[in-house]
């Protein structure tokens, strides 16, 4: 009981409306668009090929609006550009459960992506602007468990009321999201977001922020290192799937159980991993996660049974843990004040990597099979650690020489 009334004293209560908002937005978020590729494919006449253009048009349309939100939130204030990405999802999920033209879905597919590009790097700037600097890694780490307690709860409400209606999940989303926007607004206006969106503002233009951000060699070497690193990652949501179920009796059953896993995992271990690592700081968490990421995919590799997937899947997960909150530090870091939006949203560069990955894995799975495709990508996931090394060393000899 001490340790939940010290969490509430500890932090803004700002964080704790967006830790809560992460929970309910992912629950809604994850309740609908996993079944997305399900229900465009028996509730219209798209082809495979199609229905895949369409959901990877999403991470595709956030790999640029990340940064354009990010840059305006600096200029406009978070609360604006964090409301319009809410209200954008009302239209977004009201539209999936209405429309049935593929141009229709196409374009809402990337309003979808466009909005989640624009609101999770603005709602982290924002948790960092009102958290001290020693605090930031846990406010990330407790982000990180909210999402996955939304994702590990949200797939199962979306099989049930999938059952009822296939738009219905869609529908409910849509309102959801619509109730998080009028609640945010509310709450935002009672801890003084307007305050503190006037003092963190900047007078950065987009064209100057881009130039900014293309300047600084250490920021694109940790952008390189997450672009390699979500190629890797994204072959867990995708071929995985594709590669379990033709593999193993019960595949289907087998990867539902495989995302619980890695859903629970994270909220178990997120903290006491974090903390543990804290000491030796955000590159050794980075390079022991990748090792656990190119663990884990060795395992898949060589997986032939439920078990050893399972344990491959923990390994996995572990990466997942120790990489990305750590990522998030190294940016924060780095973001000159008044540029952290920019900074942040530029991060959503790393989802060419979730764009890439899928194509590059569906051609290896289909021309070396699985256990050449995970092998492949357990070095690729490791060469991404000499990215964040050469960024890490180009960072150190700049506060050497402001130092001297």
């Amino acid at each position: 009981m001490q340790r939940f009334l010290n969490f509430f004293r500890d932090y803004h209560p700002i964080v704790h409306v967006l830790l809560f908002g992460t929970v309910l937005a992912r629950t809604a978020s994850s309740m609908s668009m996993p079944f997305l590729a399900i229900y465009l494919s028996k509730d219209t006449q798209l082809s495979p090929v199609l229905i895949g253009m369409i959901i990877g048009l999403g991470p595709l349309a956030s790999t640029i609006g990340g940064f354009v939100g990010g840059a305006m939130s600096d200029r406009l204030g978070r609360k604006t550009i964090m409301l319009a990405a809410l209200i954008g999802w009302v239209l977004v999920f009201l539209g999936f459960a209405m429309v049935k033209s593929p141009v229709a879905f196409m374009l809402l597919n990337m309003l979808n992506g466009l909005c989640r590009s624009l609101y999770e790097p603005v709602s982290q700037a924002l948790m960092a602007d009102v958290t001290v600097k020693e605090k930031r890694l846990k406010v990330f780490s407790l982000r990180y468990i909210a999402i996955n307690v939304g994702v590990s709860v949200g797939p199962l409400l979306g099989a049930f009321f999938g059952t009822m209606e296939a738009w219905l999940p869609f529908m409910i989303t849509g309102f959801i999201y619509l109730l998080y926007a009028i609640g945010l607004l509310l709450l935002l206006h009672r801890f003084g977001i307007t305050k503190i969106d006037g003092e963190k503002r900047s007078g950065v233009t987009l064209l100057s922020a881009w130039n900014i951000v293309r300047k600084d060699r250490v920021f694109r070497y940790y952008i390189g290192g997450a672009i390699i690193g979500a190629i890797g990652y994204s072959q867990m949501t995708v071929t995985l799937s594709q590669y379990i179920e033709k593999s193993v009796i019960g595949g289907a059953t087998l990867f539902a159980m495989l995302m619980s896993l890695n859903a629970i995992v994270v909220v178990l271990l997120q903290v006491p991993l974090s903390r543990l690592f804290e000491r030796w700081g955000p590159m050794v968490a980075i390079a022991v996660g990748n090792v656990m990421f190119a663990l884990g995919d060795i395992g898949f590799a060589l997986s032939v049974g439920w078990i050893t997937f399972m344990i491959s899947m923990f390994f996995f997960t572990l990466g997942e843990i120790l990489n990305y909150p750590q990522a998030n530090v190294l940016v924060d870091r780095l973001a000159p004040e008044g540029m952290r939006g920019t900074y942040f949203g530029a991060q959503s560069f790393n989802n060419l990597g979730h764009f890439i990955g899928p194509l590059v894995g569906g051609v290896l799975l289909i021309h070396w099979g699985g256990s050449g495709l995970f092998v492949t990508m357990a070095v690729i996931t490791l060469l991404g650690t000499l990215f964040y090394r050469k960024g890490e060393n180009i960072y150190k000899l700049g506060l050497k020489s402001v130092e001297k």
